[in-house]
């Protein structure tokens, strides 16, 4: 299926059971814009899906000065109701990393209660499939045109909706991922904990490299030792190795994912073992040799549970336990969408009904 910005659901072109990911967009979309000269953000508002008119020395075309998010609407009740899952901390991290990126933040309040109002206006957009909602892309640019290196001193802050399937091709499948020593993304003191597009371009070349060879992500390592394990060029990657469940620890070069976060809480609350630590890809290969390595899978907004069938390190290709969708990646993944589209208690107060 092709690019289909503007059809309404129901229309030629837009089928629910083949949606892809972010190739449809809804009606309308939030703008804000702020002026240093006009003393901060200005007022919000909702208006048609529209491109915008940049001028080519615009900031953000040379010095990337951006930053943006990813979350999801879910239908609930036959439709009469909308559910958000955790956007207090979407929206905390966007101003995490709106600070780093020395970009004024956001009133919380009025994000959440400007997205929720554009979700509502378009809630004919949500789909019901099965696997499928409505994707949440809040936005800021810098926006002014001047060629020295500089901070802007015009943003413009925007959201768009879009209406998704599985993120990956494979669904809620096995998937392939590469170890890369070869590039690195991020370093501690950079920018690799915020969600800005230059974490995204350091990792096209890998992933391209990765894609050719049949792999559907990279799992990246520490810049400097080329050993610890630390994300996946998407999500945040989780091992279970002899009933004890390790994902790198968060020391500034590993986004703090919402799912990971989730993740980590829950399985605490089921009494299992959960770590937050360093880990090597040695421990890893080793583990899989030995038959110690139970699962591995990966946590984010896109694919909210991915499991890990295989990797390849060096060379060689090692596989994870039988190959299969692991038992807490399966329980993890029941779990969260069910709290999502409200099937399942949320004993932690997480999904927010916004009508």
């Amino acid at each position: 299926m092709g690019t289909v910005p503007y059809n309404k659901p129901g229309v030629e072109g837009y089928d629910e059971d083949n949606l892809g990911f972010g190739e449809i967009f809804t009606d309308n979309m939030v703008v804000l814009r702020y002026s240093e000269d006009n003393r901060g953000w200005g007022s919000p508002g909702i208006q048609p899906l529209a491109d915008f008119s940049l001028h080519p020395a615009t900031i953000v075309l040379h010095y990337g000065q951006q930053v943006f998010e990813g979350l999801k609407a879910f239908s609930a009740n036959d439709g009469k109701d909308i559910m958000l899952f955790r956007p207090d901390m979407n929206i905390a991290r966007f101003n995490r990393s709106c600070e780093r990126l020395c970009i004024p933040t956001i009133d919380p309040d009025m994000f959440m209660e400007q997205m929720s109002e554009l979700i509502r206006k378009d809630r004919d957009w949500i789909p019901r499939a099965p696997g499928t909602s409505l994707y949440i892309r809040p936005t800021v640019i810098g926006s002014d045109s001047f060629l020295g290196v500089r901070v802007a001193k015009e943003y413009i802050f925007y959201i768009i909706l879009s209406p998704v399937g599985a993120y990956y091709p494979e669904g809620f499948n096995p998937v392939k991922i590469l170890v890369t020593d070869k590039y690195v993304r991020a370093c501690r003191g950079g920018i690799g904990e915020a969600k800005t597009g230059a974490n995204y371009a350091a990792s096209l070349l890998a992933m391209q490299e990765a894609h050719a060879e049949g792999f559907t992500q990279v799992l990246w390592l520490n810049a400097v030792d080329k050993v610890s394990v630390e994300e996946v060029g998407t999500m945040n990657i989780f091992f279970r190795i002899n009933d004890e469940i390790i994902t790198p620890a968060l020391k500034g070069t590993v986004l703090p994912g919402i799912t990971r976060d989730s993740v980590i809480q829950m399985t605490k609350r089921w009494g299992l073992k959960m770590t937050e630590r360093d880990i090597s890809i040695e421990d890893v290969v080793k583990a899989a040799q030995d038959g110690s390595l139970q699962e591995i899978f990966g946590s984010g907004t896109a694919a909210v549970i991915s499991p890990v069938g295989m990797f390849r390190f060096k060379g060689t290709d090692y596989q994870v336990a039988d190959g299969q969708t692991g038992e807490i990646a399966s329980r993890l993944y029941d779990e969260i969408n069910g709290m999502q589209i409200g099937a399942k208690p949320d004993p932690f107060g997480w999904v927010v009904n916004i009508g």
